[in-house]
């Protein structure tokens, strides 16, 4: 028997998840191995620096930069609030005082240059803060930069999404993968929930889950022209993610009407009315990230399901054709020939044969073509 490997969506009632929650720079992790933790809890803190705001100011004193140290009348290092005086000198034979003041609360007087006659202010830290994102268990802590959490979930992975992580009371708002999601079908009761939909978000109704504060919308497919026209701009190959539009939007299958998978819709459906985590962070180049939906389970139901096993691609693998002429179907592998085989534009390369869902027709693609369903 043949057999290959490939990436591939997870689509599973059971898996378990290991989600490490590193912050940017050094800080204070602020639970300890062995804690039980929500989605909301924060697992460690620190602070950014502030932003560096330059001042020539020998220049606005009218001194000369090698004197401008003995016109700062403040330590260098001092915390000032806004109009508090740093910086002074007479002009005018005396007459006259300038004086420079600090423009916000909380501003640093960094550095005095006595070479470029200049002095840096700096704005007041930014405090971050690195929630769990699922609930689970703490099973490793790394000192000053954060930990991992582990957890047992049902999970479904996206095609493409943007927004941040978020989580909220999963909500049918589609009674089948083949429907669409239109904005009469976003209601006030939605506010704070992950909306699941069928096969296409309109961008009416994007924009009404966005005004009925939603927390995030999980469809099969998106028109892109939408997609342009709800963002206000083209998306490069950069990875998505940090979008601030106010909602966070995974889509499953990919662009265009397309309807969600049913076995990803009966997922997600099993866990209506149940708290669930998701992000749009999207990455297709080197360590690719997909978009998901975490679904944790509770201990009495770890015993449903089974855990995944990725990667194998065998006959009976579901799998869905990520190219033409087949993009977006989904099938079944029924044969995996060992020899390179000629494909319409006259090169060799490693095919399979498979059926479609709904047809008995067998038809040839490059496995290259496919992304394994893992289930």
């Amino acid at each position: 028997m043949g057999h290959a490997y490939t990436p591939g969506l997870k689509v599973t009632p059971k898996i378990l998840l290991k989600k490490q929650r590193i912050l940017p720079l050094k800080g204070d992790v602020v639970v300890k191995k062995g804690d039980r933790v929500s989605a909301d809890d924060v697992v460690a803190r620190t602070e950014l620096p502030g932003k560096v705001k330059p001042v020539n100011a020998a220049n606005i004193l009218g001194v000369l930069p090698a004197d401008l140290p003995k016109h700062i009348i403040v330590p260098v290092g001092s915390v000032m609030n806004k109009g508090d005086i740093y910086a002074t000198a007479k002009v005018f034979f005396g007459l006259f005082k300038t004086n420079l003041k600090s423009p916000a609360d909380d501003i640093t007087l960094e550095t005095v240059s006595n070479i470029t006659g200049k002095v840096l202010l700096r704005e007041k830290p930014m405090p971050v803060e690195v929630k769990a994102y699922v609930d689970g268990t703490v099973t490793e802590v790394y000192p000053d930069e954060g930990v991992e959490v582990t957890s047992w979930a049902a999970m479904a992975q996206g095609i493409f999404g943007i927004g941040g992580e978020t989580n909220g009371i999963l909500r049918m708002v589609c009674e089948s993968p083949n429907e669409p999601l239109t904005p009469d079908k976003i209601r006030d009761e939605h506010k704070d929930c992950i909306l699941i939909g069928g096969s296409i978000v309109t961008a009416a109704a994007l924009e009404k889950a966005v005004e009925k504060k939603a927390r995030a919308i999980i469809v099969g497919g998106f028109n892109d022209q939408d997609l342009r026209n709800f963002l206000g701009y083209d998306l490069g190959v950069a990875i998505t993610g940090s979008e601030d539009k106010g909602i966070t939007l995974v889509v499953t299958e990919g662009f265009g009407e397309i309807p969600m998978t049913q076995r990803t819709f009966e997922l997600l459906k099993q866990y209506e009315g149940k708290r669930a985590c998701c992000h749009g962070a999207t990455q297709i180049r080197a360590g690719v990230i997909r978009p998901e939906v975490v679904l944790p389970m509770a201990e009495s139901e770890l015993e449903k399901g089974e855990d995944v096993k990725a990667g194998a691609l065998e006959p009976g693998t579901p799998i869905r054709v990520i190219r033409e002429p087949y993009f977006g179907r989904i099938g079944r592998v029924t044969e995996l020939p060992p020899e390179p085989r000629p494909l319409e534009s006259e090169t060799k390369a490693r095919v399979l044969l498979l059926k479609f869902n709904d047809e008995d027709q067998e038809v040839m693609v490059p496995r290259a073509n496919v992304e394994i369903l893992e289930t």
